[in-house]
């Protein structure tokens, strides 16, 4: 029988123990809290598979090119091919068809003014759950508005054509006033500012709690409109023409282990549809298609070669303005322990039109005057080793490059990983790393996957990832990819033998045709059940 004394010695120390175990886990769960990595999504319009320095370009992106070399470089990551339903995508962690941000067949939805369901929340709501801040800064194309969806602090630049003088932008849900001209604006440099301003608030206000930045260019979209100063720098560089850097391209692209194979035809006799204003006043310099450079007059060779050099002038802005949000991080000493992943919405974009303010043919191209785009002989280009463009879903439109950065969470430097992906897996990756619930309010399980394994090595088991837009179709099944243009017959290709879609195989394996053509319809009648049942 324990006397009294020991009884009440006995309660004091189950008490002590009781309360530092309830110390230690509330340590504990502070330090997880504390070492849970910031994320930072950078995500580019428009941007070609190859147009960066470490993807084969001749574009010069040395602070691109430094988070390759010390993290990991993807060769089959994937978007949607368009740029409001990957950005749905990325966001929410669903097709966009799954959520009304796109449209497939008789399933009704898409554009970039649907709404989506109340239970398709974007990264920060589930972010929120275990401490972070979440801030925004640049393009948005999402249904709501970015603090209603979960951000803390927002720079929303809604007006995408123009960079110097935007008419409609937004700090926090509230509209700015227009920028009127001369005042030294340039959107890029302002989307990279007003994150370095979110960040130093951060540290100043929140040091202790990590937080997600989305830092969404409008570069290099068009309309063509780059600083003088950054045109200059590029110099002559496009005069040999888009056949040449096409093959000088795809050069580099072999010898850094990219892609292996055979380089894609040009598509010479597809014809891109424009509207009649832009026919009427482009007409004498613009190409429909991207017909052989020596084909073309010394005028159009001149026209064309600055449309390219302003491409290229706006990345490497990009490019410089990623850094100074660099250096942002590493002030605030969290630039080990931040997960950065770098990609583009989309491939490169042969579509020429004219919008905003139109376009003075006597002001200075690149100047907020004028209105070019780069038009399919460049997109080409840009797309190297890949055909077709940005909406359509052959690997030219739907394939993006992708760098992962993380000193705390990645031994890899400068690798190469061939793991498909697509960025339907970025929010699980996400929900992983960061040890919070994988989200419940949804009525259908997240159709990603966590891209963690593969920070270590390459994911070996078989993917299926699913395309449609604008009445363009694709479905990946492991290596073999069923893919058809609007109203065409598929087409077959093995994608570990034939990575740039070279060699039809659609006659040669009608079965298979069959089989990944019912797979993809499935996947169809999944969304039709959902948008009957669940879009509410």
């Amino acid at each position: 029988m324990i006397t009294k004394p020991y009884s009440v010695l006995l309660y004091k120390l189950r008490f002590l123990v009781c309360l530092l175990s309830t110390s230690y886990y509330l340590h504990s769960e502070k330090l997880f809290a504390k070492e849970r990595p910031n994320i930072l999504i950078i995500l580019a319009d428009d941007l070609g598979y190859s147009d960066l320095s470490c993807y084969g370009g001749e574009i010069k992106t040395p602070h691109l090119d430094k988070l390759a070399e010390n993290g990991l470089k993807y060769t089959q990551f994937y978007n949607t091919a368009r740029c409001w339903p990957t950005r749905a995508a990325l966001m929410t962690g669903f097709y966009p068809q799954q959520i009304n941000r796109d449209k497939v067949l008789d399933v009704s939805g898409g554009g970039g003014n649907k709404k989506r369901p109340n239970w398709a929340n974007l990264i920060p709501f589930y972010l929120q759950q275990v401490g972070y801040r979440s801030y925004h800064s640049g393009k948005w194309h999402i249904d709501g508005t970015p603090l209603e969806n979960g951000f803390d602090h927002s720079y929303h630049l809604r007006d995408h054509n123009r960079f110097f003088t935007p008419e409609e932008h937004y700090e926090d849900d509230r509209k700015l006033p227009p920028v009127k001209p001369d005042t030294g604006y340039y959107s890029t440099v302002e989307i990279a500012d007003r994150m370095i301003g979110y960040l130093e608030d951060h540290q100043e206000k929140y040091s202790e709690q990590p937080f997600f930045s989305y830092l969404a260019f409008t570069a290099p979209h068009f309309p063509l409109q780059a600083l003088p100063e950054d045109i200059e720098k590029i110099g002559d560089r496009y005069l040999s023409g888009w056949d040449v850097v096409r093959q000088q391209r795809w050069q580099k692209i072999q010898d850094l282990g990219i892609v292996k194979g055979t380089l894609s035809e040009v598509q010479r006799d597809g014809r891109i549809l424009y509207p009649k204003k832009t026919r009427e006043i482009m007409d004498k310099l613009e190409n429909d298609r991207a017909v052989p450079w020596e084909d073309l007059t010394e005028e159009q060779k001149q026209f064309q070669q600055v449309k390219m050099t302003i491409h290229a002038a706006m990345i490497e802005r990009m490019d410089r303005e990623i850094s100074k949000v660099i250096e942002q991080l590493k002030r605030m000493s969290v630039f080990d322990n931040t997960l950065i992943f770098f990609l583009s919405d989309n491939g490169a974009d042969a579509t020429i039109m004219v919008r905003g303010d139109g376009h003075d043919f006597q002001a200075v191209a690149g100047s907020r005057k004028s209105y070019l785009c780069l038009g399919p002989g460049w997109s080409t280009v840009g797309n190297t080793p890949f055909k077709r463009h940005k909406i359509w879903v052959h690997e030219g439109g739907a394939c993006t490059p992708l760098l992962v950065h993380w000193p705390m969470g990645i031994k890899a430097k400068g690798v190469l990983r061939h793991s498909p992906g697509h960025v339907i897996d970025i929010l699980p990756t996400i929900i992983e790393i960061t040890g919070m619930d994988t989200p419940e309010s949804p009525p259908i399980p997240l159709p990603g996957q966590s891209l963690l394994q593969t920070f270590d090595q390459e994911q070996t088991r078989s993917r299926t990832l699913w395309w449609s837009h604008n009445g363009h179709h694709a479905i990946r099944e492991g290596d073999w990819k069923l893919v058809s243009v609007r109203k065409n017959p598929w087409e077959l290709y093995n994608l570990s033998e034939d990575r740039t879609e070279s060699k039809d195989l659609a006659k040669d394996y009608p079965e298979k045709v069959k089989w990944l053509e019912k797979i993809w319809h499935a996947q169809v009648e999944d969304f039709r059940k959902i948008k009957k049942t669940k879009q509410k």
